[in-house]
């Protein structure tokens, strides 16, 4: 299901230029790219012939072939690096290019005596030049990895092209050195001292300057990116939370993600008026809110045209993930984007919640037969509780994660017992045994957020891997039936994604291209458990609400899904510390991503 409006006036279709790549810078970089291969190509191999022109380079002293290759060898690597940044109309990216071309150009010449080569690289100025203004984007956010995996990416490869570069002067090697000892040439080289292999004329300098200035290169981009200057990081404020809280104490009630939006990892765009706002986080150069604004609906528009004025600015593909369907019709009226329905949300009506009947009989059985067992089940606001209890819920739910990363972003708060978040609600399982572990009885936890002042929404879920199966169907029933006792009237549960897919797929009747889709989707829950989720959804009988991704072009879908999946901990680029060092770091725990691990595995689902 999409949802779009027709008749875009064309302040609108000007909005959504603005943040659209622009042809010109696309094919620039484009351009870069290519003389970037050929710098690189240049510096690499000898000339192949003799010309005119290379009996008037004669003249030029010896040392300066050498140094043109390296020089070229490095324009060329450099201008590759900088292709993505010209294509995302980066401001930076375009002064380093205007500085390259010319030296490039030089290096061409002097080296490979190549008029040909060194015109082509000119000639890309032009339309640098010319077009100048359209390369105004602010810089990404910082990010210490971003060092780290340039050092590894650069060092590989320049491992590879100086084995390029030691095996391009065939004629000129003295000897027939091994593998190993070219390896090791390479090794020395990148460091700047003599390997084993020998040539005969200048090819040992040659081959020795294109060496070091790869070395040299990847030491000078790494301590760029780790020390570069800093730029708008994602991070909400003080002042930004306490505004989002005064908006959702008057409109929560709308969305329950709104609760959401106080994850401190997102920043925030308001509204001209302050009435609204929409949080996002930037990842992999993908501007990605979650859910709908916050604040007054009529306040929307202006807090749409403010994000989008963000990604223009720093040239961000924008992106919603999870709004609701009010929310993806607002959306795309307001910027021309389109939007796909992702999946749907579990939402429970607590006045209409049983645990009678035969569609509830497996939840009923399950949950007597772990009550026979000794578990009992306490629900309690967040703020009635201990310091000494908090705590040793936070250091449960820390342990008890399933994974390496923290998972969560669109419905996950990142943090447990914060003095701000007193109305959340915490549903807890404890059975007294002979030998009581490091947290007492302590068993399981679920953490819902406040949606409005009549709701609920489910944050994480977390068992002791020792205690039986059924662990969060137990708390989710017993969260169920307290809830009147705290004026909840309903309680979202976690969300599906493609359930209509999956649902309609496995009836009578289904077509061969839906049966395919399932099958894949089905495929892909032994990693992702998007069918056991949709399950164990249902079996509370809930009502199903959709939410969509808004996008701008279909070929940014690809990018989309991964910076979501980037964003929800599903994929980890970051290498990640070890768990005591995560444990004792004081601003990981504040910017953590907590969430659900929606499910407890299979074995749950199973045991149902």
């Amino acid at each position: 299901m999409s949802v779009g409006v027709p008749n875009r006036s064309s302040r609108v279709r000007q909005l959504i230029r603005g943040p659209r790549p622009e042809a010109v810078p696309a094919l620039v970089g484009r351009a870069c790219a290519l003389v970037g291969l050929l710098d690189v190509a240049a510096g690499v191999f000898p000339r192949f012939r003799h010309s005119r022109m290379h009996t008037m380079a004669e003249v030029l002293p010896g040392a300066l072939g050498p140094f043109a290759a390296a020089l070229s060898l490095s324009a060329g690597v450099l201008l590759l690096l900088l292709a993505h940044g010209l294509k995302r109309s980066k401001r930076r990216a375009w002064r380093a290019a205007v500085a390259l071309l010319p030296a490039g150009a030089v290096a061409q010449f002097t080296y490979r005596h190549s008029l040909v080569g060194a015109l082509i690289s000119v000639a890309l100025l032009v339309p640098l030049l010319r077009h100048r203004d359209q390369f105004a984007a602010l810089p990404d956010p910082r990010s210490r990895w971003r060092a780290l995996a340039n050092f590894v990416l650069m060092g590989a490869g320049s491992l590879g092209l100086g084995l390029v570069i030691v095996n391009a002067h065939p004629r000129r090697m003295i000897g027939d050195p091994s593998l190993a000892d070219r390896i090791t040439h390479v090794l020395y080289g990148l460091f700047g001292f003599e390997g084993p292999v020998d040539y005969q004329g200048n090819a040992s300098w040659t081959v020795a300057f294109s060496l070091g200035a790869l070395g040299l290169l990847t030491a000078i981009t790494t301590v760029y990116l780790a020390f570069r200057p800093e730029h708008p990081a994602a991070r909400l404020t003080e002042e930004d939370e306490v505004r989002l809280r005064a908006l959702l104490a008057k409109h929560g009630r709308r969305d329950s993600l709104g609760h959401f939006a106080l994850r401190r990892d997102k920043a925030v765009v308001f509204s001209p008026s302050g009435k609204a706002a929409v949080t996002y986080r930037v990842v992999s150069g993908v501007m990605l809110a979650s859910g709908d604004p916050i604040g007054d609906v009529e306040a929307w528009p202006g807090a749409i045209e403010r994000f989008m004025d963000e990604a223009r600015a720093h040239s961000w593909t924008p992106a919603v993930m999870g709004c609701s369907e009010t929310g993806g019709e607002v959306w795309t009226r307001e910027t021309g984007l389109d939007a796909l329905e992702l999946g749907d949300e579990a939402v429970v009506d607590v006045a209409d919640f049983s645990l009678a009947g035969r569609a509830m009989r497996n939840v009923r059985q399950m949950v007597k037969r772990i009550e026979r067992a000794g578990y009992e089940t306490r629900v309690r606001r967040v703020r009635d509780l201990g310091e000494g209890e908090l705590e040793r819920i936070r250091r449960a739910a820390e342990d008890w994660r399933g994974t390496d990363t923290e998972r969560g972003f669109s419905m996950a708060l990142g943090r447990i017992g914060d003095p701000t978040d007193g109305d959340c609600l915490i549903a807890t399982a404890h059975k007294a045994d002979v030998e009581p572990g490091p947290y007492g009885d302590l068993k399981a936890i679920l953490h819902f957020v406040p949606w409005g002042p009549d709701g609920a929404s489910l944050d994480l879920m977390r068992r002791d891997r020792s205690a039986d199966p059924g662990m969060n169907e137990l708390l989710i029933v017993a969260a169920l039936q307290a809830a009147p006792k705290f004026d909840i009237a309903r309680v979202s549960l976690n969300f599906a994604m493609f359930r209509s897919a999956l649902a309609r797929g496995e009836k009578i009747g289904a077509g061969p291209v839906l049966r395919a889709w399932r099958g894949l989707l089905v495929f892909l829950s032994r990693w992702f458990q998007i069918e056991s989720l949709y399950k164990f959804n249902a079996k509370f009988q809930p009502r199903w609400e959709p939410r969509f991704v808004v996008y701008r072009a279909s070929a940014d879908l690809p990018r989309i899904g991964f910076a979501a999946m980037q964003a929800e901990g599903f994929v980890t680029l970051a290498l990640p510390l070890p768990r005591f060092l995560r444990g004792r770091t004081s601003a990981a725990r504040a910017c953590a991503h907590m969430v659900a691990e929606r499910t407890v595995a299979d074995r749950d689902v199973r045991a149902a």
